[in-house]
């Protein structure tokens, strides 16, 4: 009998209610690993889910963005506070807009430029809105809005569309999601003078054999994916067919296939800071935001969660299975990983249905996981 019988059934449960057609889930607790799978890839061709079926994993991408980050500072080709302009030329002499819903005309000229600590703390100025904003509107018209799936673009076309729009906030002061991280994906790719997937290989996902990890397929079984709608889930037709050819835009914000053992095996690597040193593992796993900054994720998660690099951090209880210094992040395709040092726990569930939004918190697996731990 295993230790965590109690979320196997849960996880049961919720496909039984037809919440999903499956999921995948994995745990190490105190150095023991264990998977998991339940339910089927797919309602229309019901073949049995395995632990190492692969899933689109969404904003999952982005901690592996703040690793490879992380191992390109070590290595010197760019500092935390260097300027992004030498590689980004796009962003040279941006201007901002006076106030977030500024009509895109009123701007002054930024008062600093763009850094690397800016790309992988979010705060760069411009991201995600939650309000119908002129640049809001812009932003989507350009097809840059936060989404399932990656821009359908070239990185060079991205930079010069970015490069068109005032920034929101000045660079520094304001957390804004993911824009940020496919930002960062164009500049990783330029500063290592290769592909961004070529990059990913060759300093995570080759030394660490996470073999079934990048921007498409790779001959494993992809699970499909689903909406949640008033009438309940319905495939998610766009989103199935994206990640079966290579993409024109290697995404690190959201653009990533992915197994749960894989996944489990980075943040293994992570966690036990054998994939980079001690120190900047720290920096990436604790809070890199100052007061001002904060205002942007409390407003998109509350007060209870904070930024490092590329993943969020717990500064506070929410919820029963919370604690302050858990980090992670989850994928707006029904994806949440997360490590958690007061428990000596690492918990991954991969799902196929899309998340409705920023606070659905898995409780499903997470509450009973930390019971059981």
């Amino acid at each position: 009998m295993s230790q965590f019988d109690s979320v196997w059934r849960s996880l049961d449960k919720t496909v039984a209610s037809k919440w999903a057609p499956g999921i995948v889930a994995g745990v190490r607790h105190k150095g023991k690993v264990e998977f998991y799978a339940t339910g089927v890839r797919s309602y229309e061709a019901p073949d049995p889910m395995q632990t190492d079926t692969s899933f689109r994993i969404a904003s999952l991408s982005k901690p592996l963005a703040g690793a490879l980050t992380a191992l390109m500072i070590a290595d010197g080709v760019f500092t935390l506070d260097d300027s992004v302009e030498q590689w980004l030329p796009e962003l040279a002499g941006q201007k901002v807009l006076t106030h977030p819903h500024a009509a895109l005309d009123q701007t002054v000229p930024a008062n600093k430029p763009i850094t690397v600590r800016h790309l992988l703390t979010m705060t760069n100025g411009i991201g995600a809105f939650f309000t119908k904003t002129p640049l809001a509107v812009a932003m989507q018209s350009a097809g840059l809005s936060p989404s399932p799936i990656p821009p359908q673009m070239s990185p060079d076309q991205f930079m010069a569309v970015i490069a068109a729009l005032p920034l929101a906030y000045q660079p520094g002061d304001h957390w804004m999601y993911h824009t940020a991280s496919d930002i960062l994906s164009v500049l990783l790719a330029r500063a290592g003078g290769k592909s961004l997937g070529d990059l990913l290989k060759e300093r995570i996902t080759g030394p660490l054999n996470m073999q079934s990890t990048g921007f498409t397929l790779r001959g494993k079984t992809l699970a499909a994916a689903y909406r949640p709608t008033p009438r309940g889930i319905v495939a998610f037709d766009e989103y199935n067919q994206a990640f079966m050819q290579a993409p024109p835009f290697e995404s690190l914000g959201g653009g990533l296939v992915s197994t749960v053992p894989d996944y489990m095996t980075f943040l293994c690597a992570l966690a036990d800071d054998t994939l980079l040193p001690a120190e900047m593992r720290a920096q990436m796993t604790s809070d890199q935001l100052s007061d001002e900054q904060k205002a942007g994720i409390i407003e998109m998660m509350g007060p209870t969660k904070t930024w490092g690099w590329q993943l969020a951090v717990e500064n506070a209880v929410s919820e029963p299975w919370t604690a302050p210094g858990r980090w992670g992040w989850t994928g707006g395709s029904g994806t949440s990983a997360v490590v958690d040092p007061s428990r000596d726990l690492i918990g991954i569930v991969f799902t196929q249905r899309l998340m409705a939004g920023p606070n659905e918190n898995f409780s499903y697996f997470w509450e009973p996981l930390a019971a059981a731990a």
